[in-house]
């Protein structure tokens, strides 16, 4: 993979997670080898990272609009 493919700061939350979905299913088929599976490891963990990332984001935004619609 390039680095360009290796990126994960553009992905929204639903591009992450089904990249992710898929990673953890080439991991499970097996078959690769052993290189391989880092490379899908840690990639997984990256794409894990971000859709925890824009869950974390989401949450803080909803806190912030309930918090400011119970003031008015």
């Amino acid at each position: 993979m390039t680095d360009s493919e290796h990126s994960t700061e553009n992905l929204t939350y639903e591009q992450a997670r089904a990249e992710l979905v898929a990673t953890v299913e080439r991991l499970e088929a097996g078959g690769a080898t052993l290189e391989e599976s880092l490379r899908l490891w840690e990639r997984g963990e990256a794409l894990a990272d971000l859709c925890q990332s824009h869950l974390e984001g989401a949450r803080k935004r909803l806190e912030a609009r309930t918090a400011a619609e119970s003031e008015d």
